[in-house]
């Protein structure tokens, strides 16, 4: 392989990864959404993006057309939400963070369960009519369907960002996010921005679960999906939307290009474990991530 031939088969596999990255973007979003607004690291996110695209999926089976499906998942996601958050961790709000962490933990099993008990556990495969095929441009080859999802989970970051920036409710939970206290004391009803923020979770984890599962088929592995969103926000920063956008291209192109390029050094795999390599860097000397907010306790 030439130079040049080198180069551009290296810019294919990073368009590839920086495609794959803004969907990892999207999943960790979920995160951040609900850790800025109430502190909460919901590991349950994960659980959510499969019961929507089990949902979602179960709905084009029975013969629904897929708009309509997606309007009927994404009122059954955000009803589920807000659900969530007042009949689970309302009443855990003034417990320590451990306490909330290990609720959504246990929430998490109970979703899997609740849709494996209305949906059952068999595979199921999702078409929303985009192929996933590569087209060509000046000899470099990009997946249309990659291309498709990283458009429309870039149009739902920017208009989550335009929401958060420019709106009455969205000035709202970033002043929530910054000071829960300073909120209450100029009448922002905390409860109904943290119902509002678990809503737009349930958004994202609908958005999220059509694309993966599009890509992946809709089966229970897809909830470990979040577990490679976890080196996104790690290094993005938790409570950063910013964060786990750059967060998440970082760690698409990265994973790519060490498998293609580090991967015949060390037998393969590398894709797997590379982002956690990462993650643990960062760790270790920015552990609240690249758009995080230090936080410095004095005792």
């Amino acid at each position: 392989m030439s130079g040049y031939e080198t180069f551009l088969f290296a810019i294919e596999v990073t368009i590839s990864g920086l495609l794959a990255g803004v969907m990892y973007a999207l999943v960790g979003l979920g995160f951040v959404l609900i850790f800025k607004a109430s502190s909460i690291f919901n590991f349950a996110q994960g659980a959510m993006v499969l019961f929507a695209a089990l949902g979602f999926v179960s709905f084009l089976e029975q013969g629904i057309p897929l708009w309509g499906a997606f309007l009927i998942t994404l009122v059954m996601m955000i009803g589920l939400a807000i659900a969530i958050e007042r009949i689970v961790l309302r009443p855990l709000v003034a417990q320590p963070p451990i306490t909330l962490f290990m609720a959504t933990i246990g929430l998490a099993f109970f979703l899997e369960g609740l849709a494996q008990g209305i949906w059952g556990s068999q595979v199921h495969g999702l078409d929303i009519g985009v192929p996933d095929v590569p087209f060509e441009i000046k000899g470099i080859f990009v997946s249309q369907f990659e291309l498709f999802a990283a458009g429309i989970a870039a149009l739902l970051v920017i208009a989550l960002v335009w929401f958060f920036q420019k709106t009455r409710i969205g000035r709202a939970l970033r002043a929530v996010s910054d000071d829960h206290e300073a909120a209450l004391s100029v009448g922002i009803p905390l409860r109904t921005i943290w119902g509002i923020t678990w809503g737009i979770a349930g958004l994202v984890a609908l958005v999220a679960g059509i694309l993966w599962g599009t890509r992946l088929g809709v089966q229970y592995s897809l909830s470990l999906i979040v577990l490679k969103a976890l080196p996104v926000i790690i290094l993005g920063g938790l409570d950063s939307i910013t964060g786990a956008i750059v967060g998440g291209l970082i760690i698409g192109a990265g994973e790519k290009l060490a498998e293609v390029f580090l991967g015949p050094y060390v037998g393969g795999g590398i894709e797997n474990f590379f982002p956690y390599l990462l993650a643990m860097i960062f760790l270790a000397f920015r552990p609240y991530g690249l758009f995080g907010n230090e936080i410095i306790e004095r005792v």
